[in-house]
């Protein structure tokens, strides 16, 4: 791993992003909650996030396809990622996505958690994917 300190993901939606974080040693990842894609202040919310936890990177989920091609929402993701690498002294980095949701939605539904709920909680939880993801592959 390149260096102690929190990192933050986002899994960039058109409606929702999810948040998550980790601990100082990126050992515990956690899921915050969700922001609003459509916010007009939605980079000053990115801004109290990144304030209040101090990352040295971030990530941000790229969606592609099964065949590891850009999906429709590739664009989508990466201009979210280049306004935080333009708005932000953090390092941002895009993290392969695949099947994020798939686990999430598993994993919640094995937590006992139904359908209606795992709507307000998915977005996040993909997140920890993603950063779970990111932190691994910094230590390789």
């Amino acid at each position: 791993m390149s260096r102690l300190g929190r990192r933050l993901a986002f899994d960039y939606g058109d409606v929702r992003i999810g948040v998550a974080v980790c601990d100082m040693d990126g050992i515990l990842s956690s899921p915050l909650e969700p922001l609003n894609s459509k916010h007009p202040a939605l980079l000053d919310h990115v801004g109290d996030l990144v304030k209040e936890y101090e990352p040295v990177r971030i990530y941000v989920g790229q969606p592609l396809n099964l065949s590891g091609e850009p999906s429709a929402s590739s664009a989508k993701a990466s201009a979210f990622a280049e306004q935080l690498r333009s708005n932000f002294d953090c390092d941002v980095v895009m993290i392969d996505e695949r099947l994020t949701t798939v686990s999430a939605s598993a994993l919640l539904t094995q937590a006992g958690v139904n359908s209606k709920d795992q709507k307000k909680l998915i977005d996040s939880v993909s997140a920890v994917a993603i950063l779970e993801s990111g932190i691994a592959r910094d230590r390789r």
